[in-house]
């Protein structure tokens, strides 16, 4: 929780207080060239006016507490929350401030509905496509009736996490990876199955088998009831993402960075969900990792480093990701390589890691969808069709050497989730 900082004594003058004091010290000049006291009688209450509004906020405030989350689904995004405080402010009134990320877009004006002990507030933003996102928190400002004096209220509160992934991975779930890279003293397993240790008893879903069903439990209950158990660990998976700037600009960069992060983000969600080891390896100019490692903490490292991936200036040179992948982890964990393949030099990453025995597949996050190609015209549509083919010979080099899903369309993971049931594949040394 972010600590509050200690109320402000300063008080901020809006551009009203100082047409105020320019009118007043005009009145103040007229009454020393007339030498006469009246122009005095308007000019002494406007000079006091701003410091009398100063006394209308009530300085037992202290802070305000915020609670908000985030609803909806698709591309569109819900926040509603509210500020709490006490004791009541009965004057003037308070005025939210969001900084929202810049690939957040406001689609209808905010809703505030306030009252002397909360203001509430709902707003509806428009998101590009899967992303993972962090709203921070907003300040509050206390603004007196007529608007001349403004003051900081300190807000206690969480950022708010925007978390959107594809549908399909959710099915995910179902694919369970071999178990090839044990800790140190650890046996390989020769099988990998239900068995683990007894957690609780489940309403029966379709594919239990009548091992699982608890007869017992479904004969008092009167419904199926399964045995639930915490599986073993299966496999280890291992996710970089190249974050090397492109020819494309910063901002359609930026869009594929929030699309990679977010896949990224919900694969290792979902591996870990089966207790299966993950880790993440993000590549700009260094390679920054999570190493490989299971549970919920492992969880919010995963989160944390892709929500602070940002894409650099420069990137590095592609057998750097090889050497320093082969620093952090061991060989032989399927690989999952999510690169735009907009540079050539993007390829070159597949070799080096092929060599120091990482199976790869490639997860290519399609660049059209972010250049907005319009074929109104036929320079436009042979323009199109040119770029479509750098792009089709570029992914064909990328099969010469690994698996790649051309991802096209940033809401859908199907062909993905797909390939990765393959069972020939799935833990496959190459």
């Amino acid at each position: 929780m972010n600590a509050a900082e200690a109320p402000s004594s300063e008080v901020r003058w809006s551009s009203r207080t100082y047409v105020l004091y320019a009118t007043a010290a005009i009145f103040v000049l007229a009454a020393v060239a007339l030498r006469s006291a009246a122009p005095l009688f308007v000019a002494v209450p406007v000079l006091l006016g701003p410091m009398v509004a100063t006394f209308g906020f009530p300085s037992r405030v202290t802070e305000a507490t915020l609670t908000w989350e985030a609803e909806g689904g698709g591309d569109r995004v819900r926040v509603e929350g509210r500020f709490r405080w006490n004791p009541p402010i009965r004057s003037g009134r308070l005025i939210p401030v969001f900084a929202p990320p810049p690939s957040l877009r406001e689609v209808a004006p905010p809703e505030h509905r306030a009252d002397p002990e909360q203001l509430q507030f709902g707003l509806t933003y428009q998101i590009p496509g899967p992303s993972l996102l962090e709203i921070p928190c907003p300040r509050l400002v206390w603004r007196d009736a007529w608007g001349l004096v403004e003051r900081e209220v300190p807000v206690v509160g969480e950022p708010l996490s925007i978390e959107r992934f594809p549908p399909e991975i959710h099915r995910l779930d179902r694919i369970r990876l071999e178990r090839t890279t044990p800790s140190p003293g650890e046996m390989r397993s020769r099988m990998v199955g239900s068995a683990g240790e007894y957690f609780a008893v489940r309403p029966s879903v379709p594919g239990d088998t009548r091992r699982q069903i608890n007869w017992r439990a479904t004969a008092r209950m009167g419904k199926l009831l399964a045995n639930d158990y915490q599986l073993e660990r299966t496999g280890d998976l291992l996710l970089l993402l190249d974050l090397r700037p492109t020819g494309l600009g910063i901002a359609r960069d930026d869009r594929m960075l929030n699309v990679a992060r977010a896949a990224a983000f919900g694969i290792a969600d979902a591996f870990l969900a089966q207790k299966s080891r993950v880790g993440v390896g993000v590549f700009t100019d260094q390679l920054a990792v999570v190493p490989l490692g299971t549970g919920r903490l492992q969880r919010f490292r995963i989160r944390a480093l892709l929500r602070d991936a940002k894409i650099p200036e420069e990137g590095g040179p592609p057998e750097r990701l090889a050497i320093a992948v082969r620093r952090f982890f061991p060989p032989g964990a399927l690989t999952i390589l999510i690169s735009p393949l907009v540079e050539e030099d993007s390829v070159l990453v597949l070799p080096h890691l092929r060599r120091r025995g990482f199976p790869t597949v490639v997860l290519s996050p399609s660049p059209l969808a972010v250049l907005g190609l319009s074929e109104t015209t036929e320079e436009d549509r042979v323009a199109t069709r040119l770029i479509r083919l750098v792009r089709r010979q570029r992914l064909g080099e990328v099969w010469r050497q690994a698996p790649v899903i051309d991802w096209d369309n940033y809401w859908s993971l199907g062909p993905f989730v797909r390939f990765l049931q393959n069972p020939s594949f799935v833990g496959r040394r190459t």
